[in-house]
């Protein structure tokens, strides 16, 4: 049995054994176990930053690791510590994030229209609007599966548009590329690629149609290569593993009302560590 330990049990029965008696017994010092007690009445010194770090944790979901936190300490707090001060408190607290899951990557349907893969895992935009992409995943819940539709802007990672509906369907895709457009028409660049993967929404004869009205030029992932389209991927994994994989959503309803919160978060207050800032504040300062 450790000191510590030791300090603990002759600490709950002091009131029932003389101290030296049970110092003696447990082979420890007076001196030390009166240090044990004058120490229990005094904050440890990281408890006000481990405080401060669990609020915001609770504000972002818990999805914050250390480097995130440790941004978001010195950005917005003005608190300076090295990272590895960060990590070691979060260990200590229990507040570290989860860790991220994989999601497989598989191709359904028969293809009408195919593009060339203009994107070429470029994932890097000089300006808003340059660069999309686009895919639907699946949200399991209790009352069946919900499945979600997005695009994001490769500019600043931020959610452009999303929809989701309870059958994969054309319009699923349709209605989000008309919302996207709808909401960045003004800012929208001629050069506009689209990229998406090989599923059926995107090779129908609807889609062709709807990019075309639009001017939108599409791109498109090689077959079996699920990394061309890696950035769309990542936001899902994001999401089902800072949100959905862990409250589990019962309903349709419950899931709509979470991916809501979360990408609202997402955008608007969510760190990027790349840039130290979340995705729309990026977009606004250009």
């Amino acid at each position: 049995m450790r000191a510590k330990a030791k300090y603990a049990v002759i600490y709950r029965h002091r009131e029932q054994y003389p101290v030296s008696v049970m110092c003696r017994f447990f082979s420890v010092s007076r001196s030390g176990y009166y240090g044990f007690v004058k120490r229990m009445n005094r904050p440890e010194k990281d408890a006000a930053l481990a405080e401060t770090i669990r609020q915001q944790q609770d504000k972002c979901f818990h999805t914050y690791g250390y480097r995130r936190m440790w941004q978001w300490l010195k950005g917005s707090k003005g608190i300076y510590h090295n990272p590895k001060t960060i990590l070691r408190v979060m260990k200590k607290y229990g507040l570290l994030a989860e860790i991220r899951r994989h999601r497989k990557w598989q191709q359904m349907g028969r293809q009408l229209h195919k593009y060339q893969n203009l994107l070429n895992r470029d994932f890097h935009a000089e300006a808003p609007n340059r660069k999309w992409v686009t895919d639907i995943s699946y949200i399991q819940t209790k009352q069946g599966t919900l499945y979600l539709s997005m695009i994001r802007d490769l500019y600043d990672n931020s959610i452009v548009a999303y929809k989701t509906a309870a059958q994969q369907t054309v319009n699923l895709v349709l209605d989000t590329v008309r919302q996207a457009v709808r909401r960045e028409k003004k800012k929208v660049a001629a050069e506009l690629r689209l990229h998406s993967d090989q599923g059926f929404q995107y090779t129908s004869q609807a889609y062709f149609n709807l990019i075309q009205q639009y001017g939108i030029t599409p791109s498109m992932s090689r077959r079996g290569n699920p990394y061309d389209n890696a950035m769309a991927e990542n936001f899902f994994s994001i999401l089902k593993t800072e949100c959905i994989y862990r409250c589990k959503p019962a309903t349709f309803s419950q899931a709509n009302d979470m991916i809501g919160r979360y990408i609202h978060f997402y955008n608007h207050e969510r760190i990027q560590s790349k840039t130290g800032v979340p995705p729309l504040t990026l977009r606004h300062s250009c």
